[in-house]
């Protein structure tokens, strides 16, 4: 039977390999086709049932990560820990203030370089994800 710290980080190395390459494909779209990505997010705005389902969609897979992977250490897998929180904090938002989801998002969308500096971050972390997933 492994030891408990090989567990998590069998749990790190899954989760990082699930991850980093959904982010990298993410974020390498918001890059590519930022128009595309910008409208779709125009559409998303505009429905409240689709905010709901969304926050659905990042509540619960974000509760399992922290379930699975609630560990605070000095290394990249605090990086695993701090998504699986943001995805329950903002699937619980996005539930509870859809309205407010709207406000935010329209401001956002509304600054051209969002997509940029969205998809260069999306894809740096998907990057450093699977790095330490499947290079190391």
């Amino acid at each position: 039977m492994p030891a408990k710290g090989q567990d998590t980080m069998q749990t790190s190395l899954y989760l990082a390999k699930l991850i980093g390459p959904t982010l990298i494909v993410i974020g390498l779209g918001m890059l590519i086709n930022r128009d595309g990505y910008r409208d779709m997010a125009r559409e998303f705005l505009g429905s409240r049932a689709l905010i709901y389902l969304a926050g659905l969609f990042a509540f619960i897979p974000g509760l399992a990560m922290v379930l699975a992977h609630n560990i605070w250490v000095a290394d990249w897998r605090v990086v695993i820990t701090l998504l699986g929180w943001l995805a329950v904090i903002g699937g619980a938002f996005r539930i509870l203030f859809p309205q407010e989801v709207t406000r935010i998002g329209t401001r956002m969308i509304a600054n051209p370089n969002t997509m940029l500096i969205g998809g260069i971050a999306v894809l740096i972390l998907g990057a450093i994800l699977s790095f330490y997933g499947y290079a190391r």
